[in-house]
């Protein structure tokens, strides 16, 4: 009897299952149509009935924003006039000069003109203030203002009025705006005797492209036995792109990573779809708390591979893939459609979005709730937190003070001061930023009055205010004032206490001055720990093939 009747139980378990998942699909249709026939109403309310004249277009800009930040960070609305930002990020290009400007109190200036540009070929610098785009005074305009004044078609002309730092007199710039292409490859090169080196900050169209223009150099030209590829404080971008960088180290046809979200027809397996270049060269991959997206794919498909060791601190931890959709009135929405999940099995996604706290905010999830997988090789990896590198080497620990010293003007305009002094430096390798010249600087910091908050002092103060509520403080007045006098910034002790930090940002401000992207991150690398014990691993072949559990009867040559 159960024979016969089994068939038809599964049936209508099935059919029950498909009704819920139909009406459920209703119900969440109905709920939309609702609530934009709510939000059309209020709108339509508002604008008419509201007291003061509406600025309709920003009012919905702003519910927009809310509505998407509250979902998470990667979620993104692009009007048509802000194409051109998602255009770059993928592209890496757009037509103007070549070059980054900051807002200033007196208005906007240059603040970094990039190598071989429409801006630093026509002589503009660092620091020079701009007034006005051809006929336009720009003194009270804004970064993105100004912005929209210098990028337009390639080839056209504009003129720029700048005011430079020490002059009295403006004076006037002609130049051609081009397609600038902001290569993402900063620099590579030879370390020590063999080792090749390649800096990648970020993950375009052309960034596969590059990566492997400058292995092929490296390798046929330099005779390298070894590579270490640099992705920190790389964010991410182009998911395809990560997946042909891990190809040019693995064979054609593996697995790198598979994505699953709420829509299962959408789901993908990306595997490496061609001939790779190398697959035996010994690899070493720079990661830290900046790595993210597209370049924890890479560090992580690679480390899961067993192909390369990973040197560094935690990535960041984003296990999440964007897609771009179409809007009316030429706008796209970039939306989270799923979490994506390297070789291994594993999602390193490190915070939780989906389960906000009652203020609103986000929670990592615990090392405790991550779960154990294992790389080919059989090595343990966990999933949640980001990846977790083969060797951690922690990065010289940022004090508060350093994020106000590199977003404040006093070290930018003290630089600017140093290079109108030093008109060349000598070569990257060989520039020291001498002790009299901190001293110096010290000295140029205290005469304008640089001054910066502490996350301590602040929860301090916090926490002092709950304290004198509940009357703690009643019975001993002097609870805090030990603590409060500890923490309160102390502008001398902290430039000595951190004086290796500081010397370092001021260091790569300069060189950047001179030789620009290239150039900061070739003083970066000096006494950089992460990239001297890649080397060293990768120069001890025992140790480099024991980290990786390889079979120490295979070969550590190069495919010619």
């Amino acid at each position: 009897m159960s024979r016969i009747k089994l068939p038809g139980i599964l049936f209508l378990c099935i059919s029950c299952c498909g009704w819920n998942a139909a009406q459920a699909q209703d119900d969440n249709r109905f709920a939309v149509g609702k609530q934009l026939e709510i939000f059309n109403a209020l709108l339509k309310e508002v604008d008419m009935f509201y007291v003061d004249s509406l600025d309709v277009e920003r009012t919905v800009r702003r519910g927009i924003d809310a509505m998407l930040k509250g979902l998470d960070p990667y979620t993104e609305y692009y009007p048509e006039e802000r194409m051109d930002n998602l255009k770059f990020m993928t592209t890496g290009e757009y037509g103007g000069i070549g070059a980054i400007i900051r807002q200033r109190d007196e208005g906007v200036v240059i603040g970094e003109p990039y190598e071989g540009m429409p801006a630093q070929l026509a002589g503009l610098k660092t620091g020079d203030l701009i007034l006005a785009i051809d006929t336009t005074d720009v003194s009270r305009f804004s970064v993105e203002q100004v912005s929209n004044l210098l990028k337009g078609v390639p080839n056209s002309r504009l003129t720029v009025k700048i005011q430079r730092p020490g002059e009295k007199k403006p004076r006037k710039i002609e130049l051609a705006r081009k397609q600038i292409t902001i290569d993402q490859v900063v620099y590579y090169g030879v370390r020590g005797d063999h080792t090749g080196y390649i800096c990648l900050q970020g993950f375009t169209d052309k960034s596969t492209r590059e990566v492997k223009a400058a292995f092929e150099d490296l390798k046929q030209n330099h005779r390298i036995e070894s590579l270490i590829l640099d992705l920190r404080n790389n964010g991410g971008g182009i998911l395809d792109e990560a997946v042909q960088i891990v190809n040019l180290f693995v064979p054609k046809g593996k697995e790198v990573l598979s994505t699953r979200g709420k829509i299962k027809q959408r789901d993908r397996i990306y595997r490496t779809p061609l001939e790779p270049l190398d697959t035996v060269m010994p690899l070493a991959v720079l990661i830290n708390g900046e790595s993210a997206s597209s370049a924890e794919i890479v560090c992580g498909a690679l480390q899961d591979m067993d192909r390369a060791i990973l040197v560094g601190e935690r990535s960041f931890g984003k296990g999440l893939v964007q897609s771009t959709r179409d809007l009316p009135y030429e706008g796209k929405v970039k939306v989270t459609i799923s979490k994506y999940y390297i070789p291994s099995g594993r999602c390193i996604q490190a915070i939780d979005y989906t389960h906000r706290q009652a203020d609103g905010s986000v929670a990592a999830i615990p090392d405790s709730l991550t779960s154990i997988f294992h790389t080919s090789n059989g090595r343990p990896v966990r999933d949640g937190g980001g990846i977790r590198p083969d060797f951690e080497v922690e990065e010289l620990l940022t004090p508060t003070m350093l994020y106000y010293l590199a977003s404040d003007n006093a070290l930018f305009d003290y630089v600017t001061q140093w290079t109108q002094k030093h008109k060349t430096i000598p070569p990257v390798e060989e520039f020291v930023y001498s002790d009299k010249d901190y001293e110096t600087f010290k000295a140029c910091l205290k005469e304008k009055g640089f001054s910066y908050d502490r996350q301590s002092e602040k929860m301090l103060k916090s926490l002092k205010s709950v304290a004198e509520i509940e009357g703690y403080t009643k019975d001993d007045p002097a609870l805090f004032a030990d603590l409060e006098a500890k923490l309160t910034p102390d502008l001398e002790k902290d430039l000595v206490r951190y004086e290796k930090s500081v010397r370092k940002l001021i260091a790569m401000e300069i060189v950047k001055r001179y030789y620009y992207r290239k150039g900061e991150v070739l003083e970066s690398l000096k006494e950089d720990k992460a990239l001297e014990k890649a080397m060293s691993v990768l120069n001890d072949p025992p140790l480099y093939r024991k980290t990786l559990n390889m079979d120490s009867g295979e070969e550590m040559t190069s495919v010619p």
